[in-house]
């Protein structure tokens, strides 16, 4: 079923959703089940499975020059989402990535997710590899999520990279797309990151999942100036809980997100991990309860694959 179909069957009631990453290569699934296991006591109608792109090592030849290798380090996304559907009976959501893919090889995951009948996709550009100072089209890919936006949704029509099918092959993917209640740190300013994301709604993208905030009053401004923008589309918020100090540091320097300060000195306060993550969930719980009365569609929490605090959240919200 289609996100928004689920967001539609809901009639007002807010949703509870999670992502996951998949295992790094050479483990098994079974990482996947104990971290969706505890969660599916809040009905989930969907899981989101993260996508990364190719990164580079380099290994040293037998005369003593460098080789610069490709790999992937988590691979499996779609077999993960075939995976979950099987077992739990929810919908997966792969996330569908710019960087690191061809335009062939973009194509082909969807004529592999449209036979294994995924409904849902998330449109990313991706970040940058850790060896770029900024991001790097794959040779042969999309630059841009308008892009990869425009290839679903002529995918979604019959139309391929090198011959058109009939109409009875058709595939009907439902297409999110990313947004920043704090801006996307590449853009020069938020009118020109409202333009971009109302291009991908022109295109066909049918809900949003917002980047990590910990300020609701930034999310409730980032959904009236979508409206104000002609965005009409599901918004979904995304989140995650503080769980380590370091994160005070990490999220803003990998998110380019604010911490309010009430939550910095709460977690500065703290003695040990154990508090962190009580501070941490307690505010989360808090933010929730807000945007649940906000009237938001779906909570959508950002997991890393560690379901506890996120578990904790939702028993005290659902």
């Amino acid at each position: 079923m289609k996100i928004t179909d689920h967001i539609k069957n809901a009639k007002g009631k807010t949703l509870f959703s999670f992502e996951l990453l998949p295992p790094i290569k050479g483990q098994s699934i079974q990482g996947i089940y104990d971290a969706i296991d505890p969660l599916m006591e809040f009905k989930p109608p969907f899981i989101d499975v993260t996508s990364s792109r190719e990164d580079y090592i380099y290994k040293e030849k037998e005369n003593g020059l460098l080789e610069k290798v490709s790999y992937r380090k988590r691979p499996g996304t779609i077999a993960i989402c075939a995976a979950i559907m099987n077992k739990y009976k929810v919908d997966a959501v792969p996330h569908l990535l710019c960087g690191g893919f061809t335009k062939e090889e973009t194509e082909n995951a969807l004529i592999d997710l449209q036979f294994l009948g995924i409904d849902n996709v998330l449109a990313l550009r991706g970040d940058a590899r850790r060896t770029d100072a900024s991001f790097v089209p794959t040779p042969g890919g999309h630059c841009y999520a308008t892009d990869l936006v425009q290839h679903i949704k002529d995918h979604n029509s019959g139309k391929f990279l090198h011959e058109d099918v009939s109409s009875e092959h058709n595939s009907d993917f439902c297409i999110g797309v990313a947004g920043y209640p704090e801006k996307h740190f590449e853009s020069p300013n938020l009118k020109t990151d409202f333009s971009y994301l109302k291009k991908k709604v022109d295109l066909g993208a049918e809900f949003i999942v917002t980047q990590m905030f910990f300020d609701n009053q930034k999310y409730f401004d980032f959904v009236n100036k979508c409206r104000e923008n002609g965005i009409d589309v599901p918004i979904i918020p995304g989140l995650k809980p503080i769980s380590a100090m370091g994160q005070l540091v990490a999220l803003p320097k990998s998110f380019h997100i604010d911490l309010p300060e009430e939550l910095s000195e709460a977690v500065h306060a703290c003695k040990n991990q154990k508090e962190v993550k009580k501070v941490g969930t307690e505010f989360m719980i808090q933010q929730c309860k807000e945007l649940v009365e906000f009237g938001v569609p779906v909570l959508h929490f950002y997991t890393m694959g560690k379901p506890e605090q996120t578990y904790e959240i939702a028993k005290a919200i659902f």
